[in-house]
C-alpha cells in the first residue's frame, strides 16, 4: 500500500477537519448547496478541483493550503505544545499576587466600618425626625 497516497488524500483531510470543527456532513452539504451523499463522495476522493476545495476550505474556516497540508501528527504536536505552554505559564497553582491580600482585607473592613457608621447616622436622623413629628402633634 502506498502511504504517500494516503497522506495526500484530500477527502480524508476534509473529513478530519470537518470532524475537528464539530460539523456534520449534512451541514457542510447544506453550506455547499449539495447533497450529503455528494459530501461523502468528496470525502472519499483523493483529489478535488481547486475551486471546490477553496469553497470547502472557506466553509470549514481554513485555507485551501491548510487542507492540503493537514496532518494528524501536526494536530497532535500542536495540542501537546499548547498543553506544555499552558502548564508552564501562570495558570493554576503558579499564580503570584501583585498585592498583599491582608491589606485588601483591611481596606474592605475599613470600608464596611464607614458604611455601618453612616447607616447608624442615617437611622439616628430618622429617629430624631420622627420624634419631632410626634412632639408637634
Amino acid at each position: 500500500m502506498n502511504t504517500t497516497a494516503k497522506t495526500n488524500h484530500i477527502g480524508r483531510k476534509i473529513s478530519r477537519i470537518r470532524e475537528l470543527r464539530g460539523m456534520k456532513q449534512e451541514t457542510l452539504a447544506e453550506e455547499l448547496g449539495i447533497s450529503q451523499q455528494s459530501v461523502s463522495t468528496i470525502e472519499q476522493s483523493e483529489t478535488l478541483e481547486d475551486e471546490k476545495l477553496e469553497k470547502v476550505a472557506e466553509i470549514l474556516g481554513v485555507t485551501k493550503e491548510a487542507i492540503e497540508n493537514f496532518s494528524e501528527e501536526q494536530v497532535i504536536n500542536y495540542f501537546n505544545t499548547f498543553n506544555e505552554k499552558v502548564s508552564s505559564s501562570n495558570f493554576g497553582h503558579n499564580n503570584t499576587c501583585t498585592f498583599n491580600p491582608l491589606d485588601k482585607l483591611m481596606e474592605t473592613v475599613e470600608e464596611n466600618k464607614k458604611l455601618y457608621e453612616r447607616l447608624i447616622q442615617v437611622e439616628q436622623e430618622k429617629i430624631t425626625y420622627l420624634e419631632k413629628l410626634l412632639n408637634n402633634k
